[in-house]
């Protein structure tokens, strides 16, 4: 169950646009890149939610209706995600549920700051040689923390009191 209800999520109230990614499809490697960044909640903002199955225009504004999930691909979604999660230096988990908008499903990803930061991710989840990085949110991106933004990450989540 969410803890917030989805037509505040998709329409950006009571939870900041830094805080939401829509994704119109499965992608594993965009998608652990940003569940990366919100468990590592640089800006402590609690974390944050990834939409699967909702497109967004230019602005990262949502498109209604939603893109959606057909059912064939809803487990397949989660072993991969399931997967790639384990992949996460160390494993995390967002809380995942499927809610339906304008009849088709879309699944929501839930991930609030984790309490094993830092977090890294691997820079393609397929890939056979693996490197992995750690990755943010600035503004409503997910980025790669390098040098000065690696260090203070590190030396914050050194503070992080669980």
């Amino acid at each position: 169950m969410l803890p917030i209800n989805l037509n505040d999520l998709l329409h950006h109230q009571k939870v900041e646009s830094e805080r939401i990614e829509y994704k119109a499809g499965w992608n594993p490697d965009a998608t652990l890149r940003t569940l990366c960044a919100f468990a590592n909640d640089f800006e402590n903002l609690g974390g944050g939610y990834v939409v699967i199955g909702q497109d967004c225009d230019a602005n990262g504004q949502p498109i209604f209706p939603p893109v959606g999930i057909a059912d064939s691909q809803l487990d397949k979604i989660k072993q991969e995600l399931l997967a790639a999660c384990q992949l996460l230096q160390p494993p995390y988990f967002p809380a995942l549920t499927v809610e339906i908008v304008a009849d088709r499903k879309v699944m929501v990803l839930r991930a609030p700051g984790g309490m094993n930061r830092p977090y890294k991710a691997p820079a393609s989840v397929s890939s056979r040689h693996k490197i992995w990085h750690y990755y943010i949110r600035r503004y409503s991106s997910t980025v790669e923390a390098k040098g000065e933004m690696e260090q203070e990450l590190l030396g914050l989540t050194a503070n992080v009191v669980g």
